[in-house]
This record gives structure tokens, sequence and C-alpha cells, in this order.
């Protein structure tokens, strides 16, 4: 257990140990000119477990997303993707400022284009209209719960994306939490996609970096891209050493963070004025409704004096993320802490 305990978010994992010796014992090089060995292993580990030809290191998730946006489509063209996506909403507005892009958000049921939407939305050739230029997926979906899709599914919006010549890039700042849940490798949810992005400072707990992944020529292009972006980095394996760990050691572990989102949700269930099916949980993220007006605030203020963080989600709703710095201790003192405020509702 945890003098706080932090709910708000994977991203505020600490690194490990094993992590911050890596880090201290790193060979480094100008990660600009290609020459650090420790940034090379961790894109070719990347690469082999996405089942890319390469990848490339990027600082954040927001930039990996970026990068891959702008080095697959033209100024003027649209991006299709679900309307509670990351890129559309979290990521300032980069692909428009920088891309000249227009997107084009569908609403969706669980937060993944269907192939039919994808065929249906798809731009027609006509001049009075902008040309389709990539079709954005996210697994797992954060607005959504934490919600996977399956390769299945994600195979399905590639083809019809494909066959009227649209790349797909797939944001996959948690993809690990939708491959550990469903029991699936990696690249089976990676290779029906052009490119591919992953966060190592999630869950996996690293202090910093994404990867972004896909063929060597779309590499190419993203290098590009990201030197554009002020995104060159120098001796930069400090950092991917970390990452290194992280692929190597915290990939299974992250089963344990959706069984503690799978009590917490349980215990949340019932509780006065809160709205959720725990059958819905599927990795580290629960999302719940309060119904009592000035609830959700009453409630944040109510656990931070308790110490217990969570994260307000919109007016009336909170988000909890499990990873490996909250145990079960603490998710019992969490609902301990929600039992106490929603009492008297």
């Amino acid at each position: 257990m945890h003098d706080i305990v932090d709910l708000r978010s994977d991203t505020l994992t600490q690194p490990t140990p094993a992590m911050r010796e890596a880090m201290a014992r790193a060979q480094v090089g100008d990660d600009v000119w290609e020459e650090d060995p420790t940034v090379q292993r961790l894109e070719a580990e990347a690469a082999r477990r996405t089942g890319k030809e390469a990848a490339l290191f990027v600082t954040s998730g927001t930039q990996g997303n970026l990068v891959s946006v702008l080095a697959q489509t033209r100024h003027g063209q649209e991006i299709l993707l679900d309307r509670d996506s990351h890129i559309l909403n979290y990521e300032g507005g980069g692909a428009a400022l920088f891309g000249g892009l227009q997107t084009m958000p569908v609403a969706t049921e669980r937060g993944f284009l269907t192939a039919r939407q994808v065929r249906e939305q798809i731009r027609p050739s006509n001049i009075h209209i902008p040309v389709t230029g990539l079709v954005c997926l996210e697994n797992t979906h954060n607005r959504h719960g934490g919600s996977c899709c399956a390769p299945e599914e994600i195979e399905e919006v590639a083809a019809a994306a494909h066959a009227q010549g649209v790349p797909v890039h797939l944001d996959g700042a948690r993809l690990f939490n939708a491959a550990v849940a469903l029991g699936r490798p990696l690249a089976d949810f990676t290779r029906p996609v052009d490119s591919v992005t992953f966060c190592l400072s999630k869950g996996l707990a690293a202090p910093v970096g994404s990867l972004v992944c896909g063929s060597g020529e779309f590499i190419a292009r993203a290098r590009r891209v990201r030197k554009m972006l002020g995104g060159g980095m120098r001796q930069v394996g400090i950092l991917a050493a970390a990452g290194l760990v992280a692929l190597d050691t915290m990939v299974d572990r992250l089963a344990e963070d959706h069984d503690h989102a799978r009590r917490l949700a349980r215990g949340l269930a019932g509780l006065p004025g809160l709205q959720l099916d725990p059958g819905k949980v599927q990795t580290n993220i629960v999302i719940f409704h309060v119904d009592r007006e000035g609830g959700a605030q009453e409630l944040s203020d109510g656990c931070l004096a308790r110490k217990v963080k969570i994260h307000q989600f919109g007016p009336g709703a909170i988000r909890c993320v499990t990873h490996k710095d909250v145990d079960r201790e603490d998710i019992d003192r969490a609902l301990d802490a929600f039992r106490e405020i929603t009492k008297p509702w």
C-alpha cells in the first residue's frame, strides 16, 4: 500500500530499479546521425514485435501519432477517425496545424470504426470535397474505458480502407494492454495496418518515449517529419535503455492491472449515485458516471482529502486507471473512500 493512491493515469508510473540501472549503463551515440546502439536495439525490437520492417523512437504518443499522420498524408486531405479518439480530442489539433488536414469524426458504438463505416465515409472522387488520406484507429480506447478491438475487426477495417487506396494508422498507445487482455500476439493487431504507435511510458512504466512502426519507406519519411517537429534527439539511448527493460519485464504483468481494474469496478457498482457496468471493463481503465449534480467534483475532492487521486473526466464522469504502482490494498483503500463519500447520497 502506498501513502497516496494515484488512479489518475498510468502515465504516473515510476521507472523500476532495473530501468534506472539500465539507463545509467546505456551505450549511447548521436541518434540523429543514427549512431545510438541502444536506440537501434529498441527500434529493432519494436519492429520485431509488431511484425513491421522498421521502427522509430519518438518522445511521446502524441508525437508518434502526428509523425505517422504527416508521413502518410498531404495538405488538404481528410483523416477519418472516431469522434472520441485521442488524436481528435487530446493532441492539440496538430494534424490541422502542421498537416493542413481536415478531420472527419464518426460516432461509433465502442470507439472503433467498422468496415461499413469506413466504406460509407471514405470520400468519392469529386473536386468539391476533400480526399480521404488516412483512416485512424485507437486500441485500447481511452474515452471508451480501455475497450479492446480484436485483430479480426482491425483486419476488416483495413481491408475496407485499402480497397479504396487509403492507408490505416493504429494509435496503439495501450496496445499491449489489448494483447494481454485478449491473449493474442501483438503482431496480430498490427499486421493489417500501415503504421502503428505504442507507448512505453504508460502501463509499461518507462519514463519517456513511444515507438512508431511500419515499412522501411514509411519510417524513412517519419524520421524526416520527426526532425521537422524538433524530435531529433542525441544520446537518447539513456531513455531507450529503459524502454528495452519495459518490453522485457513489464508486458505480462499488465494482467495484474486489469485484475485490479475489475476489482475496482465491482466495488463501485451499486454505490449510490454511480453508474457503470463492471462487465465492460476489459483492461486498466474504469470510467463511471455520477448522477448527483456536482457529485463528480464532490467525489474528486473527497477522495483527495483521503489521499486518493482520481480524474474528473467531464462534468459528470470519473476515470480511474490502474498501473504497477497501485496494488490490491490501494484498490481497497480507494473503495473505502468511495463508500464513505457516497454513503449519504
